[in-house]
């Protein structure tokens, strides 16, 4: 079995959702700017955002995945899509009855997420407004997580993880289609993250039958499937989702700065999250369903060694991108982001959380590799601790830094914390034994360093080559980071770690 081709599969649509997703925060960055239009859009997509990240990708699938492989292998396909289809109804309820108790509080809820608004009523009535629109995304992309984990779970990993093209898409289309016919530009974008959620729905609901994977609402039944899966979901939330329960931090406390904090914060997550979707995410999509079957089958020799590889993928790739992120950081905001509304004063800001972002990116995406280790085990109560302490060290290290550094105080915080989850996490599965450091991720490690103090004294010596046709921002940077990345991999072909002509990294001994 090997990890390497679902690892390419998702992260290569993930790409082509970035460069989409980039593409409409141009646009967005264009069309609206850093102001308060912006900050209040960004707060009120940020609510069922969080949700979903915290509950439908990262709860929810830590939980289902490992139950409904266990039952495919252990009770066949019939058995395990009526798992699902219980898990459907149960879940289309909850989450209709959730919706409906949220739009009625919602006046309560962004006063809770945004404190700082209440200052200005204009902007808490139009956050009031644009959350009631985009809250409901939070009920069909759930359910998008649910088919999602199915299809995973039978190896059909291009369908979901193509599924977020088509929210990048409709972004696209009404930016440029309907941003006159509605009341502001808020409004318009909070229509698209309501249809986006719809469009991306139906799109899975098509791949699940044509994969004859037929799921039904049923009677759900209180199985010890079912009890196991709602006593894994709870704290699984807090475990996989500590980085979003930080960001919603992050956003809470920016609400009480300058206007255009919020959207500095934004910018910059949205290049940050660039490496953590396509490595972190990425990985850890391929990795959870595969661990999951190796630990039923009592193969633990074989999920040590895929352990050791993902580990080592995810260093391979981490690294370099947290260092070039780090030194280029200006360069990149401005080539994706300065334009129309948004500002070189904005570019410099942005820029700078960007810089201590950066920082936490091997945190980030070991995190998302560390977690699926506990949740193929079906172990939710151990990230959980870890991840209420590190929410703790977020808003406290915020609270001192923001006085400081303002927004950048807020990311400096976010990767500090970032840092402390990952190395509790290492800790924690080293002293257990559920991760042995075999010789070969020793000795790549090592070179690994070496290689990116290399690459990171070249980074930050030709770097102003980057401006060298000023008119040419976008053009200029992506020459340079296919040269980076031609010079990073002859470096890692010269030291023996990633040799071209084998990619059999995933593959089991």
């Amino acid at each position: 079995m090997k990890l390497i081709k679902p690892f390419l599969t998702i992260s290569g649509l993930t790409f082509v959702s970035k460069i989409l997703g980039f593409f409409r925060d141009i646009l967005i960055a264009a069309f609206v700017g850093a102001g308060f239009i912006a900050d209040v859009f960004f707060v009120a997509f940020k609510l069922p955002n969080f949700f979903r990240r915290l509950f439908a990708e990262g709860a929810f699938s830590a939980a289902f995945i490992p139950i409904f492989s266990s039952i495919l292998k252990k009770d066949g396909k019939a058995k395990a899509l009526r798992f699902g289809s219980e898990v459907l109804s149960l879940l289309f309820f909850i989450l209709f009855l959730v919706i409906i108790i949220f739009e009625f509080l919602m006046p309560l809820v962004v006063y809770f997420l945004a404190p700082g608004f209440a200052q200005d009523p204009s902007k808490l009535n139009l956050l009031i407004e644009l959350s009631r629109i985009t809250f409901p995304y939070l009920f069909f992309i759930s359910l998008v997580s649910l088919y999602t984990g199915v299809l995973n779970s039978f190896n059909k990993f291009a369908i979901g993880a193509a599924s977020p093209i088509l929210l990048n898409l409709t972004f696209i289309i009404f930016i440029f289609c309907f941003r006159e016919i509605f009341e502001t530009k808020g409004h318009m974008l909070s229509w698209a993250v309501f249809f986006a959620g719809l469009f991306q729905l139906v799109f899975l609901i098509i791949g699940i039958f044509r994969n004859n994977l037929e799921i039904f609402f049923v009677k759900p039944k209180f199985s010890k499937y079912i009890k196991k899966l709602f006593k894994l979901i709870i704290p699984g939330a807090i475990g996989a989702g500590v980085i979003q329960i930080n960001l919603l931090v992050d956003v809470i406390l920016a609400s009480f700065l300058n206007t255009g904090s919020i959207s500095y914060l934004y910018y910059a997550e949205r290049i940050n999250q660039l490496p953590i979707a396509l490595i972190g995410v990425a990985l850890g999509t391929a990795l959870l369903p595969t661990l999951s079957k190796q630990i039923s089958q009592n193969e633990k020799g074989k999920a040590l060694y895929t352990q050791n590889r993902a580990i080592e993928f995810c260093l391979l790739l981490a690294i370099p991108a947290s260092v070039a992120i780090f030194i280029i950081a200006e360069p990149i905001i401005g080539s994706f982001f300065e334009r129309g509304e948004f500002s070189a004063t904005d570019k410099l800001l942005s820029a700078k959380a960007l810089q201590a972002f950066a920082v936490g990116v091997p945190a980030y995406v070991l995190v998302k590799i560390l977690t699926p280790i506990f949740f193929a085990r079906q172990n939710t109560v151990t990230p959980v601790k870890i991840a209420i302490f590190c929410v703790f060290i977020n808003f406290l290290f915020n609270i001192i830094l923001m006085q400081f550094y303002q927004h950048v105080g807020i990311a400096i915080a976010t990767a500090i914390s970032s840092w402390v989850n990952c190395i509790l996490l290492f800790y924690i599965l080293l002293e257990s034994n559920e991760i042995v450091f075999d010789k070969m991720l020793k000795l790549n490690f090592k070179k690994i360093l070496i290689i990116n103090i290399i690459f990171g004294i070249l980074v930050f010596y030709f770097k102003d080559f980057i401006n060298i046709f000023s008119n040419y921002k976008f053009l200029n940077l992506s020459i340079f980071v296919l040269i980076s990345i031609s010079v990073y991999f002859l470096l890692l072909n010269f030291f023996k770690i990633f040799i071209f002509s084998n990619f059999q990294l995933f593959k089991l001994r």
